[in-house]
């Protein structure tokens, strides 16, 4: 690396740690306990989706990373999909409440519920918990999903289970995509771009970029089984890995690895974030 670029990068190091980070939390403790107020008065998490994405875009123009966002003219925004994402960074969620115009909900992971704050926003604004580690609780879980999406209520999901740590696209877990087929919901494709190289795992420093979101076309899961989710997964899989290796930094790998048999969706599995 050559001198400058060090000297660049420490800069950006003294930037991040002393303005970016305290910023985005002092924005999270300011809007944080004004959403969990509203959540008294608010039933269905529509005022506090509108926090998050409040939230969502200080943090964006904080952090001067604009956001080019393609595909959605190919959405019927008022059809409950479930949209399926890449994980990078933990700034993932704040790009996509930014950019996608729609009210939805998050599958989560069951541990960020115990957080302050943070966990106390996901119980009141009805996002929906999943418990990987207890396949009956997580079978429940999935069901519950599924009702959300017949119900009329979009669900974003991260299928890979958790942030890639090198940048690729990891393999899809299988179990959202049950809740997708028992809902009969379409499953529309994200590819979140730039957002590694922005905030990979284990660091506070934000490297300020440009950023992509990337939407595809979405992708029926009609005349799939239940039994068929890990054939509906590779399908979203690939339509988010075309999406994103077109335009990332980060080269495709070499060889994909060959799809998997069709088995039965693992309950205790789910991808979520």
């Amino acid at each position: 690396m050559k001198p400058r670029s060090k000297l660049r990068d420490a800069l950006s190091w003294v930037r991040s740690i002393f303005v970016f980070d305290p910023l985005i939390y002092l924005y999270t403790v300011a809007l944080g306990p004004l959403s969990l107020l509203c959540s008294f008065f608010d039933k269905d998490g529509r005022i506090q989706h509108n926090f998050v994405r409040l939230w969502s875009r200080l943090i964006l123009a904080t952090i001067f990373s604009p956001v080019t966002v393609e595909g959605l003219d190919r959405l019927d925004t008022a059809k409950p999909y479930m949209y399926a994402s890449n994980h990078l960074s933990a700034l993932d969620i704040p790009v996509i409440y930014a950019h996608l115009p729609v009210q939805f909900r998050v599958m989560a992971k069951i541990e960020l519920f115990s957080y302050p704050i943070v966990g106390w926003h996901l119980r009141r604004s009805q996002q929906l918990a999943i418990e990987r580690d207890n396949a009956l609780a997580s079978m429940r879980s999935l069901n519950r999903c599924a009702e959300t999406l017949k119900a009329g209520t979009p669900l974003l999901v991260f299928p890979e289970g958790g942030r890639s740590s090198t940048g690729q696209v990891k393999p899809f877990l299988p179990g959202v995509f049950y809740a997708a087929i028992k809902a009969q919901a379409e499953v529309v494709p994200i590819a979140l771009v730039g957002l590694y190289e922005l905030l990979p795992m284990n660091t506070y420093h934000i490297r300020s970029r440009p950023l992509l979101m990337l939407v595809g076309a979405p992708i029926s899961s009609a005349g799939y089984s239940t039994r068929e989710a890990e054939k509906l997964a590779a399908v979203v899989e690939k339509a988010v890995e075309d999406l994103y290796y077109s335009r990332a930094e980060i080269p495709r790998p070499a060889a994909d690895a060959a799809p998997a048999e069709q088995a039965v969706p693992s309950a205790s599995s789910p991808g979520v974030n």
